[in-house]
This record gives C-alpha cells, sequence and structure tokens, in this order.
C-alpha cells in the first residue's frame, strides 16, 4: 500500500461520512435553532421539548433520505472492498 492510496482511501471516508452524516446533522441544527428561537420568545426552558422535536425531524429525515444514505455507504464499502488487491501489492 502506497501512502497515495492510503490518502486517497482516508479522504473517501471523510467525504462519504460527511455526505452521509451531514443532512441528519444539518436537520438537527435547524430544528434545535428552530425550537431554541421558539423557547426564548416563549421564556418556556425545557430540556424535553428540544430533545423530542430533533428526535421526531431527524426520524422524518431518516425515513426520506435513508434509502439513499445506505446505497452511498454500500457503494463506497464495495468500492473499498474491490480494492483490497491494490493494497495487498
Amino acid at each position: 500500500m502506497t501512502s497515495d492510496y492510503a490518502i486517497e482511501l482516508l479522504r473517501g471516508v471523510l467525504i462519504i461520512a460527511a455526505k452521509t452524516a451531514g443532512p441528519m446533522l444539518l436537520v438537527a441544527l435547524a430544528v434545535g435553532l428552530l425550537v431554541g428561537i421558539l423557547q426564548a420568545a416563549t421564556q418556556v426552558n425545557e430540556a424535553s421539548i428540544s430533545f423530542v422535536s430533533k428526535l421526531l425531524a431527524m426520524s422524518f429525515a431518516f425515513v426520506a433520505i435513508g434509502g439513499w444514505t445506505v446505497r452511498q455507504l454500500i457503494e463506497f464499502t464495495a468500492q473499498t472492498i474491490g480494492s483490497i488487491a491494490n493494497v495487498v501489492q
């Protein structure tokens, strides 16, 4: 395994991690921000409201993009397993 191949593999791992986790994190960020603003406006500081709303939003987001996420992970895994011959040399 050359250092160039190792760097390319690490780059691929970071990209696939960002592509699969990014949408879920953005949903959690947006919902958390919205709930935080509403709680500040109404002065209702209950932690469970924020937690439950993020949990529900992320669940809906996973249902919406879960298939795409799994396909991306399977494609990357197949590509990585297929390149094992390059690692051995």
